[in-house]
Parts: C-alpha cells; structure tokens; sequence
C-alpha cells in the first residue's frame, strides 16, 4: 500500500520531529496534463542538527543509489537522530520508466544544472529540482554508477582541496577518489556553488542493483552521519586503504569495430601496457591501443560495438594510497 502524501512544495518542518515521511513531489505536467512526481523521503530527527541530502538516479538507468537509500532510512533510528536527512530516489523520474540514462527529451540533466525556469522541459525540470531538493541542504551526497556499456570501480568525486567534502569522501571508503573540483551543469556543482558541502558516489554498473556495493555505500552514509555527530557512533574504517588519484580522462577509439578492453577495473597499468584492440566483423585485428601514460583503470567499457570515437577505459593518473580517516 502506498500512503505517502501528494505534495506541491517540499518544506522539511512539515515532517514532525521524530518521525519519517514519505511524500511525491510535484514538479512538472506530462503531454497530457498529469503531474509527473519524484519520490522524496524526510528523516527529522528527534533533536536538531545538520541537514543532509542523498540524491540518485539522476541518470534513469543508475540504479544502485536507490536500495542505498531505502536501507538508510530502514536502519534510522530518529528518535536519536539529531538534524534531518532529505533523500530524492530517483531524481528522473521519466528517465528511470524509460529505462534510460538521459530525460524524456533526451537531455543529460546532470549537464544543465542548474536549469532554467523559463527554459525547455529538461530545463524547468532541473530548475525545480534545485529548487526542491537542494534549497534546505547543507551537505549533498549524489549517487550514480556506470552508463550503458561501461562498468566503473567504487569510486567517488570530490574537491580535495576542500575541508567537507575531502572528509566525507574519505569517510566512504571507496576503492578510488578522483580529486575533482565540481564542473558546470553538475548537480554536485550547483550544490557546492551554493555552499553545500558535496560529493558524487559512483557505485559500479549501471542496470542492476549490486549488493556488495550498496553495502559498502550504506556503511559510508552512516559514516558521515557518525562524523557530522547526526548519529552517536564511530565511523567505520577498513584496513585496506584508498587510492586517490590526482586527475583522470577518457582514452577514445579512433577506428570502429569490435572492440576488447583488456585491463580491469582497479587495476594499474604502464606506460606502453596493450589496454584493448578492434577488430572487424571477420575476427581481424585492425588496431590495437597502448596506455599513454601510468595510472589505475577506474572504469572501462564492455560494450563490445565501437563506432570511432567511443570509449576505451577511464585512466585515473598519479595514483597512491592514503590512509583511511
């Protein structure tokens, strides 16, 4: 049975203290004048304190942030809670009933934050998300994985030049952290750009739900919560320590064909090293591509048809452990 309540503006103090609620946000009207609705829960906790957002499926097919969140609110208990969290599960809602990473007009919403209230559809979608959603924040964690027909490590962007989000990146544990400063048209970026501490989750591969990740980022949520003393409790820290990597870029094909990406995920590679090969229909080699410099696969394609210019692997560069906060 579905019980959460229809609304028009998302206002937290409208959630009692102490309580969860569950609500559908009214942002837009379809093609036929119906309302489309994104599902919102609210955490108040008993005391106050901060106000922390999670936000997935930005891109319709990044599935994982969504039991993410609902196993954070299953093992909140708000009557120790002290401040409030703000969770959107899927933040395209068209996008995620079509199946797809971009919106029902084709439009990547994370490259036109922060919309446009006059603007087209994507647009004024955005601009009432932000408005939304990250108005009352003050911390933002914004999950997402792999697009169709790559894989990615467990790996979070984030400013390390930057006190917050520094912390909260490490607290995740992750297998890598790209030290990247926030870009334009990124919700993560308009979320900095209006003083919320924020960092991006990439949780693996697009599609599924995959529950070692979802754990491992649940772990990480009720970390920052420990740390930001939402929650009474010490943050968890394996023995295994991070990779952080100063910069990363995407290595491209320039021929097309079937292609084979040899390196794995997590996985370091040379100056030199064979890192993926095309070859046509017949099974012949007509290319083969070589890593330009030394640095650790952060993510990678498995899509195995390659018109020139798709995607080889993801180099993270300057890779080295640091220890775990």
């Amino acid at each position: 049975m579905n019980s959460a309540t229809q609304i028009q503006q998302l206002n937290i103090e409208d959630t009692p203290k102490g309580t969860i609620g569950e609500y559908w946000l009214h942002l837009v009207n379809n093609g036929i004048g119906e309302p489309i609705r994104v599902p919102i829960m609210v955490a108040r906790g008993r005391y106050d304190g901060p106000v922390l957002g999670l936000t997935a499926a930005i891109h319709g097919d990044e599935l994982n942030g969504i039991p993410v969140i609902q196993r954070v609110f299953k093992e909140l208990d708000v009557q120790q809670l002290h401040g409030t969290v703000v969770a959107c599960l899927s933040a395209n809602v068209p996008g995620l009933l079509l199946e797809q990473r971009k919106f029902n007009d084709g439009t990547d919403l994370n490259h036109i934050s922060p919309g446009n209230i006059n603007g087209n559809m994507a647009h004024i979608y955005m601009a009432k998300l932000v408005h939304h959603i990250l108005t009352p924040l003050q911390y933002l964690i914004d999950i997402h994985t792999a697009s169709f027909g790559r894989i990615n490590s467990y790996y979070i962007r984030a400013n390390m030049a930057m006190k917050e989000p520094a912390r909260m990146a490490r607290l995740q544990n992750p297998d890598i952290i790209l030290d990247n400063p926030a870009h334009d048209g990124t919700f993560r970026g308009t979320a900095m750009s209006m003083g919320i501490h924020s960092i991006t989750l990439e949780l693996k591969d697009p599609n599924i739900f995959q529950s070692d990740v979802i754990e491992d980022a649940l772990t990480g949520v009720q970390n920052v919560m420990y740390d930001l003393k939402m929650l009474k409790g010490q943050p968890f820290s394996p023995e295994i320590n991070t990779i952080i990597c100063d910069s990363s870029y995407w290595i491209y094909t320039d021929v097309g064909g079937l292609l084979k990406v040899h390196p794995d995920v997590k996985e370091y590679v040379k100056k030199g090293d064979l890192i993926a090969n095309v070859r046509t229909i017949f099974g012949h080699i007509i290319k083969e591509y070589f890593a330009p410099e030394d640095g650790i696969v952060i993510g990678k394609s498995v899509n195995p048809i390659n018109q020139s210019g798709s995607r080889i692997l993801h180099l993270g560069i300057n890779p080295r452990e640091i220890q775990s906060p």
